[in-house]
């Protein structure tokens, strides 16, 4: 097991980028209806605010910069997500279709604590 322990910093990176690279979809649908998931908001909206977050921090997450505090603000939005628009339809995530917030919800937390592992702006400007 100690020698999977050299791979953990590059396979926390793939799951920050991954994850990043799903978020940044739902803003650009969105934002843009690409893909389209047959919704675009008002910009200047909570529904507007929250596609600009998804892209925007999805990019920077991508990135691998300022991936704590852009995680801390993300994981905020995808609870309140979860709060305001699943969890009246129903207690249940399977049922009110709120497990994809509730999952980015908690991978997001997790790169609060952890960081961004490998291949990031944030470890290039720690070891410069």
């Amino acid at each position: 097991m100690s020698r999977l322990n050299a791979y953990s910093p590059y396979f926390l990176a793939i799951l920050r980028i991954v994850t990043a690279l799903l978020f940044i979809a739902h803003g650009t649908s969105k934002l843009f209806g690409w893909p389209s998931a047959g919704m675009q908001p008002p910009l200047m909206s909570l529904f507007g605010l929250a596609a600009i977050l998804e892209l925007v921090g999805g990019i920077l997450l991508v990135l691998g910069l300022f991936t704590r505090p852009v995680a801390f603000i993300l994981a905020g939005e995808m609870a309140v997500a979860y709060f305001m628009a699943h969890s009246p339809k129903d207690f249940f995530p399977v049922n009110n279709g709120g497990e994809s917030a509730v999952l980015f919800c908690f991978v997001f937390l997790y790169l609060i604590f952890s960081g961004p592992g490998a291949w990031s702006i944030d470890g290039q400007r720690r070891t410069a």
